[in-house]
């Protein structure tokens, strides 16, 4: 008998963990996986791995039903395995455990986001726009801080302008679906506001109803991210070159979302706001072009997401920590190349193939 070959089980491994997690992405976010293609491929390999673990996560706190906080529990046993470097026999964790461990990404960071899915286990809700920041703080700027890390920038200031996009998308995403989330039983828009409209909140999520009142709320929410997306523009400045692309590209199509909404005349209840793909295609084209500018970048971040910025800051490096050479099974930008070549061709063949 011939012995097994290591690297070939490892590459097979990686193989199928990737096409894993690049499946998450896919049906997860069509917009975050768009953007995603223009990211350098030994940076996306990591994207995938880190978007897989969080779309998992949201998912199984979604489909608990009445059991969500046994959910998190769950999830938060995972990544303290995950953090350990022990992994449960999953591709979604073996993914984090090696995204963690190759950009030295602090505990903090995926712990602040399975505080926020507690939160929604909880049916917490948000009586101001800060109360809601903390929220996005951690269920995206803790996602936006850790795949700084990953494209290989720690500084204070990029960190916080990540910061920023992520609670600015996550405002995107929460004005687009108020009526999808109301059905669910759940209400993010802050209670201050809904009350200044005149909005019930109980009446409102007994019967999603859209009001004038209500589409005063949900501008001011999309007012709020747009200034967000202004205060992150300077950040994509301070990313690798290579990398610049795929951020704008993920902020474009998320700030079009928001114009999306306004067009549908501010009703996220009846109607869902989408970017066509031709749409997309424009705006990952647009992404392309260069842009310089750093004004801003220097500015602190939200006192909301502060704590994310001082977890990196304060976490120290290990002392040989560099990106991995070239010949490294598990993440070497040419095997990985050849890994994401091979799943599209399989995906072209299988749309191809008759059924």
């Amino acid at each position: 008998m011939f012995a097994l070959d290591p690297s070939a089980a490892i590459r097979a491994t990686l193989a199928d963990d990737l096409a894993a997690c690049r499946t998450a992405i896919r049906a997860g976010s069509k917009s975050f996986y768009a953007a995603s293609m223009l990211l350098p491929p030994s940076v996306r390999v990591s994207a995938y791995g880190l978007y897989a673990f969080c779309r998992l996560s949201d998912d199984a706190v979604d489909e608990a039903g009445g059991h969500r906080g046994a959910a998190v529990a769950r999830l938060e046993r995972r990544l303290t395995a995950a953090l350990a470097g022990r992994p449960d026999n999953h591709p979604a964790d073996r993914a984090l455990a090696e995204v963690i461990a190759r950009h030295a990404i602090p505990e903090a960071l995926p712990r602040a986001l399975l505080e926020g899915l507690a939160w929604d286990a909880q049916g917490r809700r948000y009586d101001t726009l800060s109360d809601l920041a903390a929220y996005a703080a951690r269920v995206a700027g803790a996602v936006g801080a850790m795949m700084t890390l990953v494209m290989g920038v720690r500084d204070g200031p990029a960190l916080a302008r990540a910061c920023d996009l992520g609670v600015a998308m996550q405002f995107t995403n929460i004005a687009r679906d108020v009526g999808e989330d109301a059905r669910a039983g759940r209400l993010y828009l802050p209670r201050a506001w809904l009350d200044e409209a005149g909005v019930d909140e109980r009446t409102f999520l007994a019967d999603p109803r859209l009001s004038p009142g209500l589409q005063r709320v949900v501008a001011g929410l999309l007012a709020a991210a747009n200034g967000l997306y202004a205060r992150a523009e300077p950040g994509i400045a301070a990313l690798p070159l290579r990398c610049r692309p795929a951020i704008r590209a993920a902020g474009t199509i998320y700030a079009e979302i928001g114009r999306a909404v306004e067009a549908n005349g501010l009703d996220s209840v009846t109607r869902r706001a989408r970017v066509s793909g031709a749409r997309k295609a424009g705006l990952l084209t647009g992404a392309l072009l260069p842009t310089g500018r750093r004004r801003g970048l220097s500015a602190p971040p939200l006192p909301e997401t502060a704590f994310l910025v001082e977890a990196v800051l304060s976490h120290p490096l290990p002392a040989a920590h560099r990106p991995p050479p070239w010949w490294d099974f598990s993440g070497q930008v040419v095997r990985v190349l050849d890994l994401i070549e091979a799943l599209e061709e399989r995906d072209a063949f299988r749309r191809s193939a008759p059924s």
